[in-house]
């Protein structure tokens, strides 16, 4: 079975075969039991339909570069997971993003050129694979079991709220009120020494404060306003997330004289 075209594979993935009732008519899904997939990733997109649950848990802020995107952070630092334990298992209750959760699965594009979008799976995942226990993906006749119709509909939902989440963030380029975000955080024994970290995207508040009464109120009629705001608050997580990590024996030392490393 040949893996379908990967220039480059994204965040999780380690390669991605095509689901289809030829080959995988005998294969069953097991469980996910491990967390270790996420157990390096401190940032995971997140698409605009979750803010208002993420936003309880994570800092939401966006990624720099020309197509910034949203993202949850795990971590202030390059590689930590705050919320995975060494078992590798998420250890309390949190709302996981749909971008995690639909792993092994995603719709991905197999031919160039095409708009076409088919079912794909990481066989690294050993999710699925052929074996005797497990949910079938296709029963008798070859057709998707309602496992694999329920994977194929979330998988879809998510892909619909990633343009929402595209043309939320072509508003906000619009309305010019970005900025690159700079948070500095001190801890109570080196005070003379705060932990800076760059490298990501916020919505500044006074180029908001100074949008007209009319932009307020369009971004208000069509619910932007409220993922703004969701975003703003979620901010105040930053110094969660640091003690998170400072408990866990896991924020590097500045250099003498420097800063913290960046966010990235």
């Amino acid at each position: 079975m040949a893996s379908a075209p990967q220039p480059q594979l994204p965040l999780f993935y380690n390669d991605l075969l095509p689901l289809n009732s030829r080959d995988h008519a005998d294969w069953k899904a097991g469980t996910l039991e491990s967390a270790a997939y996420l157990a390096a990733t401190h940032a995971i997109p997140l698409t605009t339909d979750e803010f208002v649950d993420a936003q309880r848990h994570f800092p939401i802020v966006f990624t720099s570069g020309d197509t910034p995107l949203p993202i949850a952070l795990f971590g202030l630092n390059e590689g930590v997971n705050t919320f995975v334990g060494d078992d590798n298992k998420i250890n309390e209750a949190i709302y996981l993003p749909a971008y995690a959760r639909r792993y092994p699965f995603i719709l991905a594009k197999l031919q160039q050129g095409s708009e076409d979008m088919s079912l794909c799976f990481d066989p690294s995942a050993n999710l699925v694979r052929k074996a005797e226990d497990g949910l079938a993906l296709f029963d008798d006749a070859g057709q998707p079991t309602e496992y694999t119709q329920g994977v194929l509909d979330f998988c879809r939902r998510f892909e619909e709220a990633g343009m929402r989440t595209k043309q939320f963030m072509e508003e906000l380029g619009k309305l010019d009120i970005m900025m690159d975000g700079e948070i500095a955080i001190t801890r109570n024994d080196m005070p003379d020494k705060p932990f800076i970290y760059r490298g990501f995207r916020m919505v500044d508040e006074n180029k908001l404060r100074e949008l007209s009464a009319e932009a307020l109120d369009g971004l208000a009629k069509n619910g932007m306003l409220m993922l703004i705001y969701a975003h703003l608050f979620s901010l105040n997580l930053m110094r969660t997330i640091f003690e998170r990590q400072l408990a866990q024996g896991r924020v590097p030392m500045p250099a003498e004289g420097a800063s913290a490393p960046t966010l990235n």
